[in-house]
């Protein structure tokens, strides 16, 4: 067998009745979450973009699109995708040399579910396969230092959910699994430098290619068979070599990923919690704040503290904001709280944030840098300008694997990003309908998340 050939049969074996009863809790947890940061997302102005080419485009309405009708399953996965993606509030998975996201694949397999008038239990079931997929190939196989997206690996995620949720055979598993992952290696650039409108994007493109994939699969289409060991295969061109004995994973990797407590990229959720704890603790005024200092672990310094991914003290965009740990920081000590109205183009540009944020220094630090992804550890440091100064040590968050969010703190947060965009009703009734996913059908969730009112936004892009 060939090593696609071993993922699928994983892929093709895997049943409801694998997973523990917390992975199941968990799972519904990462899907409520998702349709949360997915609602919050609809008036975006790349997200009205995104809408217009898909309207503009058409295509079969086999499947849902949040807010906006129905379209074809791809580009049900793309827009999905762009809708739980954009907020960059979703839900994280942390390696030593790779981050994802892994409800990046809640879209194109949910699209796939729907098509195929799957129960809630296959569709958790292909949820959990991609989530397993994504979080073990991030364990063996990263990219980033090779120059490379964490999309990249995602190919594979996508390829594999969404055959799972088609309810594909092994050989044509195979071949979605081989078509999405040759077609989708990525590059990092998406998220080094100036960031730009594909940082939010990327995944749902790779979505996007990977449902085509599974369905060109499912119509006979063939890949690679040595994609993962080829020559020039992705082993040999882009991750290196490594193992994994896909007879002897499970589907429980979903409860080793974190839920997002701030609007915020995921490596800087203790620190801001750390700043936020003293602001609370000691009644800090921002405009009493003469330094802020952040001893941190390596991975966030170089991803948004400045380091090798760039200078992040000059912040314009939105998507700048979101992957710069001084503006974060800053804003959430001027505001006490980061939600998606802290990436307001005029909260951004606004001169206490600005100035305030030129006044945080990022340092990495070898004894944090060493736990992790066991712990986010760092150091907080905050000087006023009368000499006081006030510090604290973070080790975790509320939504990380140690200190995990309830379903009820999801349900509080889903609510928020979503109350501006629907009815309370079926809002609850979405929250009821998760809850008890594994008793319903996907067309049934599917047409309540049909019942949110189209949302059109009047916002440029920026």
């Amino acid at each position: 067998m060939t090593e696609v050939d071993q993922l699928s049969a994983f892929v093709t074996g895997a049943r409801y009745g694998d997973i523990s009863a917390e992975a199941r809790e968990q799972l519904k947890i990462r899907v409520l979450d998702s349709l949360g940061c997915a609602l919050g997302a609809l008036d975006a102005g790349p997200i009205n973009a995104v809408r217009a080419q898909t309207g503009e485009f058409g295509g079969n309405p086999l499947c849902t699109l949040i807010g906006a009708g129905k379209s074809a399953p791809d580009r049900a996965a793309f827009f999905n995708g762009a809708l739980v993606r954009y907020l960059d509030f979703m839900d994280s998975y942390l390696a030593k040399g790779e981050t994802c996201h892994p409800s990046d694949n809640l879209a194109p397999v949910l699209a796939c579910a729907e098509y195929a008038d799957r129960s809630g239990e296959d569709f958790l079931t292909a949820l959990a396969v991609a989530y397993q997929v994504h979080a073990r190939l991030s364990d063996v196989a990263p990219v980033r230092d090779r120059g490379f997206d964490h999309t990249t690996q995602g190919a594979y995620a996508v390829g594999a959910g969404a055959a799972k949720a088609l309810g594909l055979d092994r050989q044509k598993t195979s071949n979605a699994i081989a078509l999405s992952g040759v077609g989708n290696a990525a590059l990092r650039v998406t998220r080094t430098g100036a960031l730009s409108h594909w940082k939010g994007l990327a995944y749902p493109n790779t979505a996007f290619i990977g449902t085509h994939a599974a369905f060109l699969a499912m119509h006979g289409i063939t890949g690679p068979p040595e994609v993962f060991e080829g020559n020039k295969g992705f082993k040999e061109t882009i991750s290196g070599p490594f193992t994994i004995d896909w007879q002897k994973e499970d589907l429980e990797r979903v409860s080793r990923t974190i839920v997002k407590k701030y609007n915020a990229e995921i490596h800087s959720q203790s620190a801001i919690e750390g700043a936020l704890d003293l602001r609370q603790q000691h009644g800090l005024k921002s405009q009493e704040i003469s330094q802020v200092d952040i001893d941190i672990f390596d991975v966030a310094y170089h991803i948004i503290g400045g380091g090798e991914e760039g200078d992040k003290t000059s912040v314009i965009t939105k998507e700048q904001a979101d992957h710069s740990l001084p503006y974060m920081v800053a804003v959430a000590l001027c505001d006490g709280q980061l939600l998606p109205a802290q990436y307001e183009p005029e909260r951004i540009a606004a001169k206490d944030v600005q100035d305030l944020l030129r006044r945080v220094t990022i340092k990495p630090a070898a004894e944090y840098s060493a736990r992790f992804p066991a712990q986010l550890a760092c150091r907080v440091a905050i000087t006023l300008q009368s000499g006081e100064r006030f510090e604290i040590e973070k080790h975790d968050y509320e939504g990380f694997h140690t200190r995990p969010m309830s379903w009820d703190g999801v349900a509080h947060k889903f609510r928020s990003l979503a109350m501006p965009f629907a009815p309370p009703a079926i809002l609850d009734a979405i929250i009821d309908a998760v809850a008890h996913l594994n008793e319903l059908t996907v067309k049934q969730l599917a047409a309540l998340l049909g019942r949110i009112p189209s949302v059109q936004s009047t916002g440029e892009l920026r």
